[in-house]
């Protein structure tokens, strides 16, 4: 699999993710969960109240009607357990909300109003309550698991107009509340219930709030898009006058002046381009003429004085570089106006890298090759041919001898075959700081050098010929000392498409 599919496949798993996860997810979730803390909170509070309500109405009306029934019945002859067991009995019949179970407690005398054994529910606590208070005293406690209402009601006597005192007599009324707990269970559910449904109801205003959100959103994203394939035109609507609708005014904004400068960036550049193309194509007549001239002159030189034969061959030199610079610039002018174009055939690599060598007379003991046979590849030989040339030239001006140039087939990073070309020289090798910048068209790593050899376009016509040929140039430093570039190429063979 070649690495664009994976690439994609990637950005593919990774959108998924993004949108499982985005930004429409995290507001539905924010509002469903304000929404249940606002319901869960609402549910807890009105359940809270209503139970307070529902046990203190029960509860107030037990303790308002046990003080009236003790108060109505005569306790005199506390003693009597046969009497006093009989007004138990009536006092719990008459019990509110419901009948009661009443006890009674005068030093060790202990009497009941039933059999029920329920006498466990009455704490310590609630005891001495019944002492200190005289209006008496209440609780509620679970025993086993059941909900009971225990009052204690101190008998008095009274002593005067005003005046009451404890006649040591205690009763206690103990109430069943499993009603009231039936009832409180069934808030506590109504509660519960009603807040699922609350929560289902609230997931569509959710829904539509993210959707009202994320509508500019994806109006933003989708120019965003549109910008980045080029389309500068893009804008956006905006609608309302909220912080979303400045934000699309804003983004109209820069969109305009974007457009506005890259236009302008554009005709500048194409101003520049077409200067330099026509300045080229009008110095090459007179140039043409001028190296003519030269070449006469350098045949007659030797027949010259010293001077005048030094300024003849000063001339024809430096009329030769500005033929070379006028050549660089025409066919980078070709690259940028985008009308380079590959005539490929099929040949031998290795071969074409010796007719190079040999061309310019590159054969001698400064140059070592390992160049093996029979590595066929579909390229332009006049591009590759000028690729190589400029390495191994750029090699001897600014390394050292010897320079090895190396050639062999391998697997890229896709696992494509590619065709790999490697020109090493042996000289200091390329300053971190230069590194890059080795591209660039005229750039000189020593800025006091105005004057040199090459025209300074020649690595950067070698990286537009590669990347013609769809491969890459890259340069670096080798461990052992000197400058290393290296050329790859994809193995089109006959019959394959570039």
């Amino acid at each position: 699999m070649s690495g664009r599919p994976r690439r994609r496949r990637r950005e593919r798993d990774h959108g998924k993710r993004t949108r499982a996860f985005g930004l429409r997810t995290r507001l539905v979730l924010a509002f469903l969960l304000v929404a249940a803390v606002s319901a869960g909170t609402t549910s807890a509070l009105t359940y809270r109240e209503a139970r307070t309500a529902l046990l203190k109405t029960a509860q107030d009306t037990a303790v308002s009607s046990f003080r009236d029934q003790v108060q109505l019945n005569s306790f005199a002859t506390p003693t009597d357990v046969g009497n006093l067991e009989a007004n138990l009995r009536d006092i719990a019949r008459k019990g509110k909300p419901r009948p009661w179970i009443v006890f009674a407690e005068y030093g060790s005398i202990r009497a009941s109003s039933g059999t029920s054994r329920v006498s466990g529910v009455i704490t310590p606590q609630l005891r001495r309550a019944a002492q200190t208070e005289p209006r008496g005293s209440f609780e509620r406690v679970v025993k086993d698991g059941v909900p009971y209402l225990t009052i204690a009601m101190p008998t008095v006597f009274k002593t005067g107009p005003n005046g009451r005192l404890p006649t040591g007599l205690v009763l206690y009324a103990v109430m069943r509340m499993s009603d009231e707990q039936l009832n409180v269970d069934a808030l506590l559910t109504a509660a519960r219930d009603g807040a699922l449904p609350g929560l289902a109801v609230a997931l569509l205003p959710g829904l539509l709030a993210a959707r009202s959100v994320l509508r500019p959103v994806r109006e933003l994203h989708r120019a965003a898009r549109s910008m980045g394939s080029g389309k500068l035109d893009t804008r956006i609507q905006v609608r309302g006058r909220d912080e979303l609708a400045d934000l699309a005014h804003t983004f109209n904004e820069s969109a305009a002046n974007l457009e506005h400068s890259v236009r302008e960036l554009r005709r500048a550049e194409a101003r520049a381009r077409r200067f330099a193309s026509d300045v080229s194509h009008e110095l090459r007549t007179p140039l043409a003429g001028m190296l003519a001239v030269t070449e006469v002159l350098d045949e007659d030189a030797g027949h010259l004085d010293s001077d005048t034969a030094r300024a003849v061959r000063l001339i024809s030199a430096e009329t030769g570089k500005l033929a070379v610079l006028v050549e660089d610039l025409i066919e980078i002018s070709r690259f940028d106006a985008r009308a380079a174009e590959l005539n490929t055939d099929e040949l031998d690599a290795a071969e074409a890298i010796r007719k190079t060598l040999a061309n310019r007379h590159w054969t001698d003991a400064r140059i070592h090759t390992e160049l093996p046979d029979g590595i066929r590849v579909r390229l332009d030989p006049r591009r590759f041919d000028v690729v190589v040339a400029n390495l191994v030239g750029n090699a001897l001006r600014h390394g050292s001898a010897p320079v090895t140039v190396r050639l062999r087939s391998e697997s890229g990073s896709d696992g494509a075959p590619v065709l790999v070309t490697e020109v090493a020289d042996s000289g200091p090798g390329i300053a971190p700081d230069v590194l890059p910048h080795i591209f660039d068209r005229f750039y000189k790593a020593d800025a006091a050098r105005t004057r040199s050899a090459g025209s300074g376009l020649g690595l950067a016509i070698a990286v537009e010929n590669v990347r013609l040929h769809g491969g890459k140039i890259r340069a670096g430093n080798r461990p052992e000392g000197g400058a290393v570039f290296t050329v790859e190429i994809p193995l089109h063979r006959e019959g394959e498409h570039a």
